[in-house]
């Protein structure tokens, strides 16, 4: 089934890697992980020390909040906002700073105290751009 709809950031990074940001097939949107950036980098980036290694994880919260911006600027092109997305995994290099930080920066994205979005989060080793605490991934259905 060939995509319906297919956009991109036009950044340095999705010619490097070779990828599109989100695909539409018929009614659902599927999101390649969303990070905070701004179009030329990473917005604020973890101090890291002399190996790339994160020393301090106080920036997740607001990583995480651009994040869900891009997103919802992503699913605009689209015709859909953020009140769309069904599920989302939530990639991070530390889970107690993105537990801290996930619900009210959740509901203040999703504009509720529960949001109605199947969710999966995990801690992972390593994510993309030096000094990247989050990476969100999205699957969104149009509404008819």
């Amino acid at each position: 089934m060939a995509a319906e709809q297919v956009e991109s950031w036009g950044v340095p990074w999705e010619q490097a890697f070779g990828y599109v940001q989100a695909v539409r097939h018929g009614d659902t949107i599927h999101m390649a992980g969303q990070f905070s950036h701004d179009g030329e980098g990473l917005v604020a980036p973890a101090p890291v020390d002399e190996q790339g290694r994160i020393t301090d994880f106080g920036t997740m919260e607001e990583q995480m909040r651009t994040t869900y911006a891009n997103a919802g600027k992503l699913l605009a092109r689209f015709g859909a906002t953020i009140d769309d997305v069904v599920e989302e995994v939530v990639y991070v290099l530390d889970m107690d700073s993105a537990f801290a930080a996930a619900g009210p920066v959740r509901r203040a994205a999703f504009g509720t105290e529960t949001p109605q979005v199947a969710t999966t989060i995990l801690v992972t080793p390593r994510l993309a751009q030096l000094g990247q605490l989050v990476e969100i991934s999205f699957t969104a259905r149009l509404r008819e």
